[in-house]
């Protein structure tokens, strides 16, 4: 495929990092409960047209028919997510079970499919807000900080054509230099060989994986063509996203994938431990992404918004983004790979919330309890929660956009925090991990990280990077642009842009700034639109209001970057 194409498939393909050509969509119209809905679009969004009440079992059916140049040997179903626990079927044939909404599936439906005429695919899903199964700040009575729920497919749902023996997965580990990659076939590996093509500075190369796990040397590749190995052209960071293509062949399986050049590490630099991205120190000047839209919920109207979004924050001078409760489609951490945006991934929460234990007892000064003193859980919650704290790092794995995992936010279903934190390490060590953002710390993670709202305080940073993970969060409501306008919520609220910076001024010049010297790595405002009642965002709910000042958050964004300059040069 050559690179042209390859790009524009991307643009509507499901998942951008795993392209084969022979695939088709199954999103559009479906049949819910005997009406027509949209997918992807959950049936409590706008853009669905599913006008009508959403109880807890929703059954979905879709007619198709197999396109003409599926010719290879296997057909695979996949759905990006369904929301919470489903049952799938095929011309009224049972293919399987899948718990948990916010992950993707599939099925290898060969044996099950008409190649010739139409296909009856049958979704029955259950939604019930299920504790047991993460579900993020979905709430059947919404308001506040809870938002309205979704149900059922929100994740696109495609076929795919693959020969008797192909790629299932590809897992690649980058360093400055180089990539190992890890490939796991569908059948023994005995049977094809596998090869790696990667792109690079108008060359490309191929490698034939001796082993399952091969490590591949870019910068051989550049000496051995005398090319001159520039970081700039070469490591992916925020002002160059650098992305190397790569077709995975094995046999007559080609995948189109990408990888990157990057390392995320704490070094001590004269004294004090920094977060560096490639070995330089970085400020993370981040914002709070919580991925929800007017029109969709859960999903923008198109993909561009995705792009529009981090466009917007990098160009206010942000270069990090904390993916908040929700693990997005695929497109977004494409578009944050592509673009050059830092991310970190929250796990999304599941058990019981308690407003006075969890959220008004820390902000007094309640911030400090063990693990053990934690609520009685029942063994599926939990099993269930470290389960997909797995997968998603599984799934997420190969995006260098993602510098970080986030565990448990504010103590929500918070358990056995340093256990957690020592499997995550261990499904992923090359990545930082902030344990218990807000409160409730234990021993082990790699941030001090702090939630602040209503006030400024003084911050001194211990042993590890300080990151300041919530804050801000000042309300300014816009006239036409509300969701809510009967009740809204923000923590202080302005009545002007000019009101609103100088709130952000001096929160950074009372809190941020000082501390920055003694070893804060980052802050997170809150956040980058409005979300239903709240108010708080940078820009409206619908995006078509920017309500800081753009000029002056790219400044209070430099100085940042500039102090921690100072901080870490020899005197």
């Amino acid at each position: 495929m050559n690179r042209e194409t390859l790009e524009q498939l991307r643009k509507t393909h499901p998942t951008p990092q795993w392209v084969r050509e022979r695939f088709q969509s199954l999103d559009g119209k479906w049949e819910l409960n005997g009406h027509d809905i949209r997918v992807p679009y959950p049936p409590q969004a706008e853009m669905s047209g599913y006008h009508h009440h959403v109880g807890f079992h929703l059954h979905y059916h879709k007619r198709f028919q197999i396109p003409k140049n599926f010719i290879q040997d296997r057909i695979l179903l996949h759905f990006g997510a369904v929301d919470q626990v489903c049952d799938v079927y095929l011309n009224e044939r049972y293919l399987g079970h899948h718990e948990g909404g916010y992950l993707g599936f599939s099925f290898d439906i060969t044996d099950f499919v008409n190649r010739e005429g139409e296909n009856r695919l049958t979704v029955s899903a259950v939604d019930r807000l299920s504790h047991t199964y993460p579900y993020g700040k979905q709430r059947f009575a919404r308001g506040g900080m809870w938002y309205t729920p979704v149900s059922g497919i929100w994740k696109s749902v495609w076929l795919e054509n693959v020969p008797a023996v192909y790629l299932d997965s590809a897992k690649f580990t980058p360093d400055g230099e180089g990539f190992e990659i890890s490939v796991k076939p569908s059948k023994s590996w005995d049977q094809e060989d596998i090869y790696a093509e990667f792109y690079f500075a108008g060359h490309k190369a191929a490698v034939k994986l001796e082993n399952l796990t091969t490590y591949i040397s870019l910068r051989e590749f550049y000496e051995t063509l005398h090319l001159a190995w520039n970081p700039e052209e070469v490591l992916w960071s925020v002002d160059h996203p650098n992305l190397f293509d790569v077709s995975l062949r094995c046999g007559e399986d080609v995948v189109e994938s990408y990888v990157a050049l990057r390392e995320i590490t704490i070094e001590k630099i004269r004294g004090v431990n920094r977060v560096c991205l490639n070995h330089e120190p970085i400020f993370l000047q981040g914002v709070l992404d919580q991925g929800y839209f007017p029109e969709g919920i859960y999903v923008p109207s198109n993909r561009e918004k995705y792009d529009a979004d981090i466009k917007r924050m990098k160009a206010l001078g942000f270069n990090f983004l904390r993916k908040h409760i929700k693990v997005e489609p695929e497109y977004f951490y494409y578009a944050a790979d592509r673009l050059g945006i830092l991310v970190m991934q929250d796990m999304v929460n599941s058990g019981p919330y308690h407003f006075f234990v969890d959220t008004l007892a820390p902000n007094i000064t309640f911030k400090k309890r063990g693990d053990e003193r934690f609520r009685k859980l029942d063994l599926k919650r939990k099993n269930f929660f470290i389960y997909h704290c797995e997968e998603t790092v599984r799934a997420l794995y190969n995006h260098p956009c993602i510098i970080s995992w986030c565990i448990f936010n504010e103590g929500w279903g918070q358990f056995e925090s340093d256990r957690i934190y020592r499997l995550m390490k261990g499904w992923d060590g090359t990545r930082l991990v902030d344990s218990t953002s807000g409160w409730f710390a234990e021993k082990l993670s790699d941030f001090d990280s702090e939630h602040i709202y209503f006030h400024n305080e003084r911050l001194i940073p211990k042993e590890r990077p300080m990151l300041l993970s919530e804050c801000g969060g000042f309300g300014y409501q816009i006239q036409d642009h509300l969701f809510n306008i009967k009740k809204i919520m923000g923590y202080g609220m302005c009545e002007s842009t000019e009101e609103l910076m100088q709130m952000i001024r001096t929160m950074y010049v009372e809190m941020i700034y000082p501390a920055i010297s003694k070893g804060m790595c980052g802050v997170v405002y809150t956040q980058l639109s409005d979300v239903e009642d709240e108010v708080n965002g940078i820009y409206t709910y619908d995006r078509h209001v920017c309500k800081v000042d753009p000029e002056e958050m790219r400044r209070i964004a430099k100085h940042c970057f500039d102090i921690l300059d100072a901080s870490c040069k020899e005197r």
